[in-house]
């Protein structure tokens, strides 16, 4: 790994916020900490779940779409891991926050997005764009 973002949250229960992150979204464990903290491999990246008693707050702001939960996380993936995902989270249950829709439609930007709790509330955005190659291509 290189370049690899680390972040770590509050995820309440860690038991429930494994099998969250491992059963549902498909996701790895790595290194961790009996009953304090564990690290998960999130698409190649560090996210670290704190044992905690504490949620984030929420809040949302208006983007073109309407107004998304901040603070929130998430990850770009292909679009057939993004469909499998949709149907591993479908199958387990998971409500939406916010449903799959497309975004910037007819234009380079075009993406499905949708945005997900984990057991703790913290928010994540799952997203495929149709032309990844301009995610920080500069105006």
């Amino acid at each position: 790994m290189s370049n690899c973002l680390h972040l770590a949250i509050p995820a309440g229960d860690l038991n429930m916020a494994k099998k969250f992150y491992c059963d549902v979204l498909g996701c790895k464990v790595g290194n961790s900490e009996e009953g304090r903290w564990l690290d998960i491999d999130f698409w190649g990246n560090e996210l670290t779940l704190h044992k905690s008693e504490e949620r984030l707050p929420k809040v949302r702001h208006d983007v073109d779409m309407g107004a998304v939960a901040v603070p929130h996380f998430g990850i770009h993936l292909p679009e057939k891991e993004f469909q499998a995902l949709k149907v591993r989270i479908e199958m387990a249950g998971v409500v939406y926050l916010d449903k799959p829709y497309r975004r910037f439609v007819d234009s380079e930007y075009e993406q499905e997005t949708f945005f997900i709790e984990d057991p703790n509330g913290n928010v994540l955005e799952m997203k495929t764009m149709v032309n990844p190659e301009v995610l920080f291509k500069v105006n």
